[in-house]
């Protein structure tokens, strides 16, 4: 799992700016596949090869008081991150809200980093003495906008993330298949749980957005266990209007970071929404096993084809999904809820599978002399051997001569390939296309 950075300060301090040039966007994130979006709030980093998210809080109102809600804003932000950034304005200097989350982050035992922002030069590095009377040993100058001294801080950054990203899982949670239950605020996340559990370990209610804390909860099903992990609803974000939602989108996001299935709940009585298809996105991103789960069915109108119908329109709308289980259920009455362990083992069986070399790269000849990749500049694209790398999901690798060339419907024609031959027609597969070290990569090269 990544670990999350959480930068915190006033407003108009420049934490956007910083988030921006460390996520390298400007105003927000963009995928490769269609029907994704992310909210500008957080956003997937990595710096010195170290892997991390990076959340700007942003919106803390200014006042010498500490409001109530902003020190509860605060203390939701600070509670998610590994690290903490609290980034100081050296234009305008102290202000009261500085000495009050200094105050309380003194009582935090995580690392803390103090970055001095719109220090544009060394000259004005003098700038940093007032923020010295705070009792702060370390200072950092830095200009967001500019690139100074940003460096020094990422590289100190770093060093202290890096052991964080490879803390290993609980034993217990280890031994389980992990799944993470998401989808829009009242779309029955919590009654789905609850009818799996048989009691009511969570809160369930109709007002959307009750849910605001990621809650584990263990199953046992015919012998096995399994991780439930509820998540808030994820609202478009345009309605994400309160701050505490916006964290609970993070934690949501987190969820999936350590789950093996996701389990996206839709609700079938108000049809399939473009927020849906941005959450199943949230999903294939992250690289889970996905399940689609259409609640509510008992409250739609069904005839002969009301199924097909629902599932065609599901495969025209999240066609990057095309590869994940769907299946209608109802939360309520218990329908169909129990063959969800069945696809959830099918999914995590393929999720997890390893093929061997020499099976892998007979497919690939196999699958290249039935249909050649085209030409590139005139010259053939050769594929020189596959290996897989790791599992959670499959991950495979391909040498070839030119791998910016490979066009994306050839990637797909091989992925197909694979999912047909190796009985991977349930998980996502990643294929990563690089070029063969040696004598002809630096040929090719020239």
């Amino acid at each position: 799992m990544k670990p999350i950075v959480a930068i915190v300060g006033r407003p108009n301090v420049g934490k956007s700016t910083l988030f921006n040039r460390v996520t390298r966007t400007k105003d927000a994130l963009v995928d490769d596949f269609p029907g994704v979006t992310r909210d500008r709030h957080y956003g997937d980093a990595t710096w010195n090869d170290v892997e991390f998210t990076l959340v700007d809080t942003g919106g803390f109102t200014e006042g010498g008081d500490f409001a109530d809600e902003i020190r509860y804003q605060v203390h939701q932000a600070i509670g998610d991150a590994d690290v903490i950034l609290l980034l100081l304005d050296g234009k305008a200097g102290i202000s009261p809200f500085d000495s009050d989350i200094l105050g309380y982050l003194r009582s935090v035992d995580k690392p803390v980093f103090f970055a001095v922002n719109k220090i544009d030069g060394a000259e004005q590095e003098i700038n940093l003495a007032d923020f010295y009377q705070l009792g702060l040993q370390t200072l950092y100058p830095l200009s967001a906008e500019h690139r100074y001294g940003l460096s020094d801080l990422m590289d100190d950054m770093a060093a202290v993330l890096s052991p964080l990203g490879k803390q290993p899982a609980e034993d217990l949670a280890d031994e389980m298949i992990r799944l993470a239950v998401v989808g829009r605020p009242n779309v029955g996340k919590s009654s789905l749980i609850n009818r799996i559990l048989g009691q009511d370990r969570l809160l369930v209610s109709d007002i959307p957005g009750t849910t605001r804390d990621a809650i584990d909860s263990v199953c046992t099903f015919e012998g096995k266990s399994y991780l439930l992990v509820d998540t808030a609803g994820i609202r478009r974000k345009g309605k994400v209007t309160r701050k505490l939602e916006k964290f609970s989108i993070i934690k949501a996001l987190r969820s999936l970071e350590r789950c093996d299935v996701a389990l996206i709940v839709m609700d079938a009585s108000e049809g399939i929404t473009d927020q849906d298809i941005s959450i199943a996105g949230y999903a294939y991103d992250r690289g889970c096993g996905c399940i689609m789960l259409l609640n509510k069915w008992d409250l739609v109108e069904k005839d002969g084809k009301t199924v097909k119908t629902y599932y065609n329109r599901l495969r025209d709308q999240a066609k990057f999904l095309n590869f994940a289980p769907a299946m209608t259920i109802s939360a309520l009455t218990g329908q169909r809820v129990a063959k969800t362990f069945k696809l959830v083992d099918e999914v995590y069986d393929q999720y997890v599978k390893r093929i061997a070399t020499g099976q892998l790269n007979r497919i690939m000849e196999k699958a290249i002399e039935k249909n050649t990749p085209s030409l590139h500049r005139g010259q053939r694209i050769k594929f020189y051997y596959a290996a897989q790398i790791s599992t959670r999901p499959p991950t495979i690798v391909c040498f070839v001569n030119y791998p910016q060339a490979v066009h994306f419907s050839y990637k797909r024609y091989l992925l197909n390939q694979l999912r047909e031959e190796c009985g991977l027609d349930k998980t996502p597969i990643r294929m990563i296309f690089r070029q063969r070290e040696g004598r002809s990569a630096r040929r090719n090269k020239k």
